[in-house]
This record gives structure tokens, C-alpha cells and sequence, in this order.
């Protein structure tokens, strides 16, 4: 049995065996032929070359559509995110993780206010027997069929709660948490998810989505590179550049240093007042969580603002995983609490 667990986000794909972990835009393309394959100098160049045929279509996923695909599909619909983009996006990641022919035991998550309503239909979803065929940079195929078993749907935040508590094993590492009330703020791309662990136990009261997430910053940071070059840039390319502080639009490039404060600044601000507003009546908050990719990028604008004792983000750990590790701990812990995780065979 392979236990995995898939982060299907707006903004990022997510998915974990374990062992390894990928991380990949949430973006899908019309394949196509190319006719020149071969990187054109060698170097420390990351193999994001994720191509998958599902169905019956080929599609270029992630990075790799963003750069070869004439046609590309990016929503931040909750409703055609699930009718169009989670299985394949689900099913290519799951894909490079797994061995084909291995029983999949599969745990995701879904935004709060979304989850009740769409729970059953993304289990549904993944869950079965699927052929996919991986396709490499060479053109090379490799058939998989994926028997993903079971599919357990849970409320995305907690994720991060038990990647804090439990160990790889899937046992309580951090036992004196799982005896605490922590308030969870996760800062996705199209929203931000709060919700409270009272002694491991869900708080409805204390639990929200939001569409306050990283993509209002983005989408005002675009607003005004429209208005200054003309250019409409997608919000999707807009991750790398931030992270410079500049974008070259037609060969002229653009600083976004001050653009970036201003928005993640407002964005902080509206979150911190969303959490003080929910949070009212749960003063006896232990600690309280900033998690997600968003979280990462907005936590030294948020922390100050928050009312109450924030843990510290480990600067060693990739914030957009936190989420899909808890997942696969959660996983570990109802099918396989205490097994070592071996590598499956072909």
C-alpha cells in the first residue's frame, strides 16, 4: 500500500509519498509537439517537465504549460476547479509519486466553506481504478494504473495542524499541543482558511474561508503593471517576480518593491481584522499558526498585527507544504501508525 497525500490548491499542486515531495503551479495546457527537445546549455536546471495523457488527453501540466502551451486553462473558481482541473491535476502528481498496479490509500483537503459541499464529489472524483500515462521530455511513455482505494477529504488547515503534531510515523510527536487550543490562519492563493483545534477537536464557530488570499495581492500588483506597460500579466506569472522585486515587461523592467509592500501590507491588514472578528469569544487561544504559501510571504507583515502568541515559521521548511505533509502524517496514522515507509516496487 502507498499512502499519499495531494494539496490540489488554485495556486500550487502539492503532493507527497514521504519520501519525496513535488510542487507545481496549478495550471493545465493543450499538449504539443516540440519540435527541439533538448536543453540548449547544461547546467543546475530543474526537471519540471510534467506531462500526462488522461482520458484520452494529453496535457502539459504546470511550468510546463505556462511555457509551451498555446492554449492554457487557470481558474480560481471553486466549481470549475473541481468539475475541470482536480482530477487532473490530482492524477498527474499522484502519478510521478506512486508505482503503478500499488494499492493508493489518498488523503486531500478542501477550503472550510467549501468543504461539506464538495467532500463527497472530490472522493468520488479520485477514487477508482485511473490509466495515466506519464510522457517525458524525450518522448518517452510510462503507463500507470493508479488504484487509489481510499480517499479521506479533511478540512485543509488541519493538514498543517497534524504535520505540527504528528511525526513521520503518523504517531503524536508534539503531545502537549494536541492538549492546547491553537488557532490555524492558512494563506492559500485564492483564499485564507482560520479555524481552531480545541484539544485536537474542530471549532465550527472559530472556523472561516475567506477570499483573502495571496491572489488580491497579486491581482492589484497586475492592476498597476496594466496600467504602466499595457500588458495584462497573469497573475499565475507573477510568483517568480515578486519574489525578485522586479519584472521585465517588453525589455523594460518594472520594480515591484514598492507595489509588493502596499499589497501585502493591505492583505495582512484585512486578515488580522478577519481573525480578530471571528476570534472574539476564543481569547483563550493558546498559540495561533500562520501557515500556507501565502503565509510564508506574509507572515512578517501579519505577525505584529495578530493578537496573541504566533509560533515562529521554520525558515528551513517550505511553507506550501505544510498542508500535504500533514495529509500524508494523518494518512500514516489511520492505515499504517508506527510502519516505516518503504519505497514500492514497479
Amino acid at each position: 500500500m502507498e499512502i499519499i497525500g495531494i494539496d490540489i490548491g488554485f495556486g500550487f499542486t502539492k503532493v507527497t509519498n514521504g519520501r519525496q515531495s513535488l510542487v507545481f503551479k496549478s495550471v493545465l495546457g493543450e499538449a504539443t509537439d516540440i519540435q527541439f527537445q533538448e536543453q540548449v546549455l547544461t547546467g543546475d536546471v530543474e526537471d519540471d517537465h510534467l506531462q500526462a495523457e488522461i482520458d484520452g488527453k494529453s496535457w502539459f501540466v504546470g511550468e510546463l504549460a505556462e511555457r509551451q502551451s498555446n492554449v492554457r486553462f487557470f481558474t480560481l473558481d471553486q466549481t470549475q476547479f473541481l468539475a475541470q482541473f482536480a482530477k487532473n491535476l490530482a492524477l498527474a502528481a499522484t502519478a510521478r509519486m506512486a508505482a503503478g498496479f500499488v494499492p493508493i490509500s489518498l488523503v486531500t483537503g478542501l477550503p472550510i466553506g467549501y468543504y461539506r459541499q464538495h467532500k463527497d464529489e472530490l472522493a468520488q472524483i479520485l477514487q477508482g481504478e485511473h490509466k495515466v500515462t506519464l510522457v517525458d521530455a524525450a518522448g518517452k511513455k510510462q503507463e500507470k494504473v493508479l488504484n487509489i482505494n481510499r480517499v479521506r477529504v479533511i478540512p485543509q488547515p488541519f493538514g498543517s495542524m497534524f504535520n505540527l503534531v504528528l511525526n513521520d510515523l503518523g504517531e503524536a510527536a508534539e503531545k502537549y499541543k494536541i492538549r492546547e487550543k491553537i488557532g490555524i490562519i492558512d494563506v492559500g492563493f485564492r483564499t485564507s482558511d482560520y479555524t481552531i483545534a480545541d484539544k485536537m477537536r474542530y471549532s465550527e464557530r472559530g472556523s472561516r474561508t475567506t477570499d483573502s488570499g495571496i491572489a488580491r495581492a497579486f491581482t492589484s500588483i497586475a492592476n498597476k503593471l496594466r496600467e504602466t506597460s499595457g500588458v495584462e500579466v497573469e497573475i499565475y506569472r507573477l510568483y517568480d517576480a515578486v519574489d525578485r522585486g522586479v519584472i521585465k515587461i517588453r525589455g523594460k523592467e518594472h520594480d515591484l518593491t514598492v507595489l509588493t509592500e502596499q499589497a501585502f501590507g493591505q492583505l495582512a491588514t484585512t486578515i488580522a481584522n478577519e481573525v480578530d472578528r471571528l476570534w472574539t469569544d476564543d481569547w483563550d487561544i493558546d498559540a495561533m499558526v500562520i501557515t500556507g504559501g501565502g503565509g510564508a510571504v506574509l507572515a512578517r507583515y501579519l505577525t505584529p498585527l495578530l493578537n496573541g502568541n504566533v509560533l515562529p515559521m521554520d525558515p528551513n521548511n517550505d511553507a506550501r507544504l505544510c498542508n500535504v505533509q500533514g495529509y500524508w502524517k494523518f494518512g500514516k496514522h489511520l492505515w499504517a501508525r508506527g510502519a516505516i515507509s518503504t519505497p514500492p516496487t514497479e
